[in-house]
């Protein structure tokens, strides 16, 4: 930075041809292709790298025109120029069709993309931190478009009633799809025996039913029967989080394993050898703010808390969250807000970055690793 204004200058030639392939990939019209990859002329703000036309550029551009480039919030540009990207996941929050770890808030324009462990608000940030692109060329592609026509705002809605989807008359595609990722079919059919877990129409998806202390459902997780491009997780619009995913145990129990996401729990279950001793409760989600340094005390989960309320017999905790920075960062907080009152128990996975669903699949895939070992020999 000199004199209020940025300045960043490529590495090499070479880059240049291949930031310009990639950012003319990611936007057809070529609005995103770098000024090299344009032809475009030298001029004020620009300065060339030498009278033989070595390729470089340095480009400048004033705090104002940064300000300005950051206008655009990311859920006005993911509307406008990715709309085929966006992938409703509940109410008011997408997801990315290509990484569906990707959140973003359709009323504040924040995003989190939890693989990563990244996130932003503006438009600029999506654009570097997200699709790779450089910045001089995301501040200049910015400062060429419209202004933002997207401007957040509360909007009072009337709560949606809440509607299971329709049922199938089988569960076979929902017991296909859990045993590829490693859940045993026992536990399968424990859950779909207490009408929690069943196969929806016409997509056939795994639908997770929460219901309240007297049995009656108020919530609903789906997610597709498919890891392809149109899979897809979300809530059933109308469903309530403080009566999430619950698989109960066959007697009542002191103690209740938390984890982030209902195949999370039929995945420890099944790595525990199908034992229903205790309580499994899906947070249907964790939220962690983006400044995680901060001392402000973390807001409870809806679903942990109303569950406790609803079994006062329950006084053990065992936190079964991803881990993750955020499975991490929530565990720490809700042993430390449950500690004084509660005996609490961290058990996260054992390999960074997994959560439970992933340590079942592993362990599926290393079974049939040995099976096939094991066949060999005997054919030797």
């Amino acid at each position: 930075r000199d004199g209020g204004a940025a300045c960043v200058r490529p590495d090499a030639a070479g880059d240049h041809l291949h930031l310009a392939a990639h950012a003319a990939h990611l936007c057809p019209d070529s609005l995103l292709r770098p000024l090299w990859a344009r032809g475009a002329p030298v001029g004020a703000g620009e300065q060339g790298a030498g009278a033989a036309g070595c390729g470089f550029v340095m480009a400048y551009f004033e705090k104002e025109e940064i300000r300005q480039a950051k206008q655009m919030s990311a859920i006005e540009f993911l509307k406008r120029y990715r709309p085929e990207e966006l992938v409703r996941c509940g109410t008011g929050e997408y997801e990315l069709r290509s990484h569906d770890s990707f959140k973003i808030s359709e009323s504040t324009s924040l995003w989190h993309w939890k693989s990563r462990d990244i996130g932003g608000k503006s438009a600029l940030d999506y654009l570097v931190r997200v699709e790779g692109v450089p910045f001089t060329d995301a501040v200049r592609y910015l400062l060429e478009q419209d202004a933002p026509a997207y401007v957040p705002c509360r909007k009072i809605e009337e709560r949606r009633p809440f509607v299971l989807p329709p049922a199938a008359r089988e569960e076979y595609r929902v017991e296909l799809y859990l045993q590829s990722r490693g859940v045993s079919l026992d536990v399968i059919r424990y859950c779909i025996s207490r009408g929690i877990l069943y196969e929806s129409l016409p997509y056939h998806s795994c639908v997770f039913v929460g219901l309240d202390r007297n049995g009656v459902p108020r919530y609903a997780a789906l997610r597709s029967t498919c890891d392809g491009p149109k899979a897809f997780k979300r809530e059933q619009a109308g469903s309530d989080k403080r009566h999430s995913f619950c698989i109960p145990p066959e007697v009542r129990s002191r103690r209740a394993a938390v984890y982030e996401a209902a195949p999370d729990a039929l995945a420890h279950m099944t790595l525990e050898g199908g034992r229903a001793d205790k309580y499994r409760l899906s947070l249907g989600g964790i939220y962690v703010p983006q400044d995680t340094s901060t001392d402000r005390p973390a807001k409870s989960p809806a679903a942990l808390e109303a569950f406790l309320q609803n079994h006062p017999e329950v006084d053990e905790l065992e936190l079964c969250t991803d881990n993750d920075r955020a499975g991490r960062w929530a565990a720490q907080n809700i042993a430390k807000h449950y500690s004084k009152e509660y005996m609490v128990t961290v058990n996260l996975p054992p390999i960074e970055g997994y959560d439970w669903a992933d340590m079942a699949k592993e362990e599926k895939e290393k079974r049939a690793a040995r099976n096939r070992a094991a066949c060999l020999d005997r054919e030797l």
